[in-house]
């Protein structure tokens, strides 16, 4: 028994020293794969940085060391790890709005900004103005590093032009008639001031939302100002529709007027040139003979007194019935002339 157990007890110490010598390796590989696997994960995630895709309404601005080496368009690119290299993108291919006067997104959600809509026009009265200007960005780099914020400069120079052109015009055209032309004024004093100022940023279009008194009374006046002008048009307008309706008419009558005057012009001097030579030839045959012209001119001149009197004369001298359509007094010597 003794035997026995001195060796089962040199069993158990045998295999203690096994396990005790197995160990060791163990802890060795558990410390490899800790140390192994955060090395695969920054390889992973320095492999990965230094890839990056571009969309289609991007740009991206590729700096080395904190200075920028190039401008990358859409697709995938390649760089090198941070620090190294860094990449910013900016949506330079977007259009964006600024609101200037009210904020939100529609017009049912809209609040107005005091601040900026109030502007005093070039006669003193005090209007509400709202609008917005459309821009992008035109240069990446001048956008990220002419300035620390493009938007709110943009703004400041947009309210600023606004203001400006207000100024120089009545209340009257800021209400009503000049807002189209306001528009293109403002844009291009905005476009001009960019230009100074380099941020990189291209305006679009300017369009004015709203414009109106500051209080409902001066509201109210303005719209019966408004409604004034509107009926003023339409009666210049009506008035211009029977002009175009009846000027025509009464042009066609003068002509016509003008016509039959000519028409009876002519004709008087025609006639009147037709009694000239009539009375001419008349002289001539009075030049020749004076009494029997005379004679019939005085016939003449009675039929035309005393229509209805038949005149009768002796013709036995002969010659006057071949001169007046007379009829004779008796078949053989005498003619009888009856007037009308």
């Amino acid at each position: 028994m003794n035997l026995q157990n001195k060796a089962n007890d040199y069993k158990n110490q045998f295999a203690d020293q096994q396990d005790f010598g197995e160990r060791p390796p163990k802890k060795k590989r558990s410390l490899k794969g800790l140390i192994i696997l955060p090395l695969l994960i920054i390889i992973g995630g320095v492999i990965l940085s230094c890839q990056y895709t571009v969309e289609e309404t991007e740009q991206a601005v590729v700096t080395t060391l904190g200075k920028v080496t190039s401008v990358e368009t859409a697709g995938l690119h390649f760089k090198l790890p941070y620090p190294i290299q860094s990449v910013t993108k900016v949506e330079v291919n977007r259009t964006q709005k600024l609101q200037i006067g009210y904020s939100g997104s529609n017009e049912q959600s809209n609040t107005a900004v005091a601040a900026e809509a109030k502007m005093i026009t070039g006669d003193f009265n005090i209007v509400n103005i709202d609008f917005f200007i459309e821009w992008k960005i035109s240069d990446p780099v001048k956008f990220l590093y002419h300035s620390d914020n493009p938007p709110q400069i943009l703004k400041m120079i947009s309210q600023s032009s606004a203001r400006g052109i207000i100024g120089s015009k009545n209340v009257d055209g800021v209400l009503t008639t000049e807002k189209s032309i306001i528009q293109a004024e403002i844009k291009e004093k905005i476009i001009t001031k960019l230009e100074h100022y380099d941020l990189g940023v291209q305006v679009l279009d300017v369009k004015i939302q709203d414009s109106e008194p500051p209080t409902s009374d001066v509201i109210k006046a303005f719209k019966e100002v408004e409604t004034a002008k509107q009926e003023k048009e339409t009666r210049i307008n009506e008035a211009l529709a029977y002009k175009n309706k009846t000027l025509p008419a009464a042009e066609s009558q003068a002509d016509k007027l003008v016509r039959e005057a000519e028409s009876y012009k002519e004709s008087k001097i025609n006639e009147a040139k037709g009694d000239v030579a009539k009375f001419n030839a008349m002289y001539t045959e009075y030049a020749k003979n004076k009494d029997i012209t005379r004679t019939r001119m005085y016939l003449e001149v009675i039929e035309q007194i005393l229509p209805d009197v038949t005149v009768y004369i002796d013709s036995s001298e002969g010659g006057v019935q071949k001169l007046l359509p007379l009829k004779g007094f008796t078949e053989s010597n005498v003619t009888q002339g009856g007037g009308n």
